[in-house]
């Protein structure tokens, strides 16, 4: 079938087309139940219009159909024609126009038919092939309708009309003499139909730019929403890579601390000894399942750093790498500076160096003033700066340093605000609680142990491993050990 209709010449598929749409539009269910809708009053040019008014205008569209029904049915009852004849003509002529409200496809047939119906009880006499009812009729029936359905549905009925006035005029004997009206009709009915046919084009078209636009926005919020989805799971990604280390080094220290203790205590019992040894296959196992889950969200070409995670006490060096690139910063300290949890000291780091990037992005040329406070409750942080003394250039990534602050804050609680400043700068504020009595990993350099022998007590010190290494390297050769024997002098 397809390549049957390929084969055609593109007159035919013209022609094909067009008989399909006068299918469509004025044959299929002529008899449809299709009622005026009421007039719209929601829109902006409404909104001072009394409520009463507004809901008396809803049904103004109706009134004005039947009251053109009206005064079609006086037209036609004003021809030359008996009493009868008159009251005939002006019905038929009236009945279609107020059919219109309800099935404007089947007023517009009737309209069409009612023609020559009238024509023939009398009224040919007062116009051929139109009488002034059907002329009347014909005007408000085909507006309704070419109102009410598309542009196409309008050049339809004025081509059969057109045919209908190319019959009648065939059929018109010479010697009768009438007014004729055929051309005159035509012209007539195509000035408003190609009125009403141009404002429903640009109504439609209104509607779909609307439609699109409305569209537009709501991909253009899905994809807000999605990116910053995206940007909120990729720093939770990388906050994931960074405490890797930092909870890494602390189960190393378990593990260690465990095979270590039964050498500190001359003859320990059995029971001590495996206590201490299912403690360290506990930090063993869950260093095994944190290295397997953090391969889950690392990328495939990411490499875990050698160097140790940063911390506070690297803020200097930051500094200094941040004025080289022309960035004017200073460092304020204040309280008594202590060990804090490796967590907070790096999520502290992350959050000034991210600061500061946001300065020379968004700020360049201001001073920038960066303040740590170590009080009771736990860390302050305050990253301020003066308005930027050159343009900005377009930062696609604005915001997302704000969102990995956030979730570092919010990781440890804490608070956080960024806001600008009365001078025109910026300032974030963050506040991370650190427990009193909390002591830093930094603070733990070595474990004492104790070996007991048979000539005494040998004490030795076991290295605490830097982090990211295995547990298996930073335990000492002598250290490792099958599980422990029952002691000579305990089995006796």
């Amino acid at each position: 079938m397809n390549q049957k209709s390929s084969s055609r010449s593109p007159e035919f598929r013209l022609a094909a087309t067009a008989l399909r749409g006068l299918r469509e539009d004025l044959l299929r269910a002529p008899l449809a139940f299709r009622p005026l809708p009421p007039l719209r009053t929601d829109g902006p040019g409404w909104a001072r219009v009394p409520e009463r008014i507004r809901a008396v205008a809803t049904w103004s569209v109706h009134v004005l159909v039947l009251v053109l029904a009206v005064i079609t049915f006086a037209i036609g009852y004003s021809t030359d024609s008996d009493v009868e004849a008159q009251f005939f003509i002006g019905v038929f002529s009236a009945v279609p126009v107020a059919l219109s409200l309800i099935r404007p496809v089947l007023a517009w047939w009737a309209c069409l038919i009612m023609a020559p119906v009238t024509g023939n009880i009398g009224a040919f006499d007062s116009g051929y092939p139109w009488p002034p009812g059907s002329i009347a009729a014909m005007l408000v029936v085909m507006t309704v309708v070419a109102a009410r359905t598309r542009p196409r549905a309008a050049a339809w009925m004025w081509s059969l009309a057109a045919v209908y006035v190319g019959l009648t005029t065939m059929m018109l004997s010479e010697d009768v003499q009438v007014i004729y009206n055929g051309p005159a009709f035509l012209l007539a009915v195509g000035l408003p139909l190609l009125l009403v046919s141009f404002l429903h084009v640009r109504r439609t078209a209104e509607r779909e730019i609307v439609a699109q636009q409305r569209e537009i926005v709501a991909q253009r919020t899905v994809t807000a929403v999605e990116r910053d989805r995206r940007t909120l799971l990729e720093e939770r990604t990388n906050i994931a890579r960074e405490l890797h280390d930092v909870v890494a080094h602390h189960m190393s220290v378990v593990a260690i601390q465990a095979e270590a203790a039964p050498y500190r205590v001359e003859n320990p019992p059995p029971e001590l000894e495996q206590a201490f040894a299912t403690i360290r296959e506990n930090a063993v196992a869950a260093l095994t399942e944190l290295r397997r889950v953090l391969g889950v969200v690392r990328a495939e070409d990411y490499e875990a750093p050698d160097a140790p995670q940063p911390q506070l006490s690297d803020l200097p060096r930051l500094l200094s790498n941040v004025q080289e690139t022309g960035l004017s910063v200073e460092l304020a300290t204040t309280g008594a500076v202590r060990a804090l949890p490796q967590g907070v000291e790096l999520s502290a780091y992350r959050i000034v160096q991210e600061a500061l990037s946001n300065v020379l992005r968004h700020a360049p040329g201001a001073a920038a003033r960066v303040e740590v406070s170590h009080v009771l409750g736990g860390l302050g942080l305050r990253v301020v700066n003066e308005p930027g003394t050159a343009d900005a250039p377009p930062s696609p990534g604005a915001g997302h340093g704000l969102t990995g602050m956030r979730e570092r804050v919010q990781m440890l609680d804490g608070e956080m605000t960024a806001e600008p400043t009365a001078g025109g700068g910026f300032e974030v504020t963050v506040f991370v609680p650190v427990a009193a009595g909390t002591v830093g990993a930094g603070a733990v350099a070595s474990v004492p142990a104790t070996s007991s022998v048979a000539s005494g007590a040998v004490e030795d010190t076991v290295p605490v491993p830097a982090q990211g290494c295995a547990v298996e390297d930073a335990v000492p050769s002598m250290l490792r050990k099958e599980p422990a024997e029952p002691h000579p002098e305990s089995a006796a």
